[in-house]
């Protein structure tokens, strides 16, 4: 304010000055009155920061301070009209200050310099370029009043960020490491673009956060798609935020997570922005990265380690993490998640334990998370696939001694991955190969899903069907694209991964002709390449074996002929195909046996005989059966032989 009444003065004694040619004394005094006040002030008065951040002169300067004195000092007046000495409330012009003072200079007025790039004043008639009246910029105002907000024009298009968690020390070095590349580039004044590479933008965040806390630095975050593609738009939007960036030490996180790299438009608009900013500025996305004319850093935040986990649910657990060792230690290989994401599901499951009125036992502990975690993967991995309860036990199926014992030797595997892998070794020597995959041929209704249930059920997870038919798209690089959006979503859940109908991809293998031939083959060799990194059991489904090539087989761990069924098999089938709730009367098994169809057709079969004897109000009985055989046989374009329901 002392300065805006200096400013006052030296246009009041203009004229004055003019006829004696002596300096009033009262700029003097005021003069004098400013210096003592900034020695006196602990912080370098705004006036002074502002005038070093965006380099103004002391003319430059000045008429910033007239335009701020109309809005601060209610009685501040100006002349108009130096001949006729007439006061009047006046908005300032160009004009007035070179006229009244000293130290004016034309390239001011340049919309290259200062006050008008960094838009600091605003023109009422760009017409009238040194008549126009001129106002200070609301946020220059509010800054030199020590007022701290964000610029009007940017609000809905940023979000502060203020994201205060700790980093596992994996994540802390790459901190550490990135702090010390800031500190040299800003004594180099050469401050790169940093793109922070992963797919966990949670963990992303909170290493920006802290880097920024570090450095004394507010977070801001604008997501690329609100870029706009406007020049004119784009240009003022990095004048603005590199202004808010200087005003206020802000850095910017520009999210580019879902950026289409398709959309050509965009991308070159983020690269123009990219190249443009001056300020403290990171970028994240998974694998995209801006190509700016510009140094660009790159640094991978992958998902904290086995042990960072294992240490992450314990001490979020607390004392509920008491006495679960090993049991912990194998939910971290199932389960590969954020540091955000574990944070949530401990919490849940601290709630679920402490609001259960029984004792919990380790195992409800483990089962608890288990349950927790598998939600948190759910509503990603739903959009791509049909999720299947597994209700299926060992009992319910019947296949030949070999092909249990195989099921039984895929579920081993998943059980003491974590053992083997990791206490024993093997992940350090072998970095292929350690997906555990399987391939489960056989014709329809033999029981391929049915065992991917009992998978699940015996291994307490989830199981996801995917129809590879639906997967699989005419449009090159497409099925690669929804790959790997099934594999990016299913990773933290290690959940089971039904790939049904393979032969719509596999089936696409042959001589390459042409390039279509040759896609085909490369999106089969990435399907089999997702599968061999996948932490989770993925089982592929197929009715014809034959037409598989050899060098994709020996990439599948296992291979699960499910043969069809035979009689005794058949009999089996029909003893526990019913409920034990269902009301029967003197079913022969021996007789239905002789039905040579698969397990799969005998469970239609058994429902629809179920609704035909609810239907008569009777319990099921041959007959009921017999119809709804029928049914069956005409869906499949089969006659029903004599031999098979002679006897009936």
């Amino acid at each position: 304010m002392a300065s805006i009444r200096l400013v006052k003065k030296e246009i009041t004694s203009y004229a004055n000055e003019q006829t004696s040619g002596e300096v009033d004394p009262e700029i003097l005094q005021l003069e004098k009155e400013i210096e003592n006040l900034r020695s006196e002030m602990a912080q370098p008065p705004t006036l002074e920061m502002l005038s070093e951040i965006f380099g103004l002169t002391s003319f430059e300067r000045k008429v910033l301070l007239l335009c701020a004195g109309v809005e601060l000092d209610s009685a501040f007046r100006i002349i108009h009209s130096v001949e006729h000495g007439k006061d009047d409330i006046l908005n300032p012009n160009f004009a007035m200050a070179l006229t009244a003072f000293k130290d004016a200079h034309w390239s001011s007025l340049s919309p290259d310099r200062p006050l008008r790039y960094w838009q600091l004043i605003d023109l009422a008639d760009k017409s009238a370029l040194t008549k126009s009246p001129l106002f200070i910029n609301e946020r220059i105002l509010h800054f030199l009043t020590g007022i701290e907000h964000t610029d009007e024009s940017l609000i809905g298009l940023l979000e502060p960020v203020t994201s205060e968690k700790d980093l596992v020390s994996s994540h802390l070095s790459i901190s550490d490491e990135i702090v010390k590349t800031i500190s040299f580039s800003v004594s180099k004044s050469e401050l790169p673009l940093i793109f922070i590479k992963g797919d966990e933008i949670s963990d992303k965040i909170s290493l920006i956060s802290h880097i920024c806390r570090g450095l004394n630095q507010r977070l801001y975050r604008l997501r690329a798609s609100l870029i706009p593609e406007n020049p004119k738009e784009l240009d003022k939007l990095v004048k603005i935020w590199n202004r808010e960036s200087a005003l206020s030490s802000a850095a910017l996180l520009l999210d580019c997570n879902d950026v289409d790299k398709t959309y050509t438009a965009q991308i070159q608009s983020i690269n123009i922005f990219c190249e443009k900013l001056s300020g403290l500025t990171f970028v994240s996305g998974r694998k995209w990265m801006p190509n700016p004319n510009r140094q660009l850093l790159i640094y991978e935040v992958e998902k904290p380690s086995s042990e960072e986990q294992f240490s992450l649910w314990k001490n979020l657990l607390n004392s509920h993490a008491n006495g679960l060792g090993k049991s912990l230690e194998n939910v971290v290989t199932q389960f590969s998640l954020s540091t955000d994401a574990i944070e949530k599901a401990s919490h849940e499951v601290t709630l679920m334990i402490d609001s259960s009125s029984e004792k919990n036992q380790h195992s409800d502990v483990v089962n608890s998370i288990k349950q927790v975690c598998c939600r948190q993967s759910r509503p990603e991995l739903e959009e791509l696939s049909q999720r299947i309860v597994p209700l299926a036990t060992w009992d319910d199926l019947i296949l030949p001694e070999t092909q249990k014992n195989i099921l039984r030797e895929i579920a081993m595997h998943v059980r003491q991955r974590n053992k083997v892998y990791n206490d024993w070794g093997f992940a350090a020597k072998v970095s292929r190969g350690l997906g555990i995959s399987a391939l489960f041929t056989g014709d329809s209704g033999t029981g391929k899903t049915m065992a991917s249930e009992v998978l699940a059920n015996k291994l307490n997870l989830d199981l996801y069907r995917i129809d590879l038919s639906q997967v699989v798209n005419k449009y090159i690089g497409e099925t690669e694209k929804n790959i790997k959006k099934i594999f990016d979503a299913a990773d933290s859940g290690g959940a089971i991964l039904l790939f049904d109908e393979a032969d719509a991809l596999f089936g696409k293998r042959s001589e390459v002709k042409d390039s279509h031939d040759r896609f085909a083959n490369i999106e089969v060799s990435y399907l089999l390449q997702r599968m061999e990194a996948y932490r989770g059991l993925a089982v592929l489904t197929t009715n014809l074996k034959t037409s598989l090539d050899k060098a994709f087989l020996r990439r599948i761990r296992f291979i699960v002929q499910f043969p069809f069924p035979d009689a005794e098999q058949r009999k089996e089938i029909w003893k526990r195909v019913f409920p034990g709730k269902t009301p029967t009367n003197n079913l022969d098994t021996y007789k239905l046996s002789k039905l040579n169809i698969t397990g799969g057709n005998i469970r239609n079969i058994a429902m629809n005989a179920a609704f035909i004897a609810a239907d008569c109000n009777e319990p099921v009985q041959m007959e009921h059966i017999r119809l709804a055989a029928k049914t069956e046989y005409a869906k499949l374009e089969k006659p029903m032989s004599t031999s098979e329901s002679g006897t009936w």
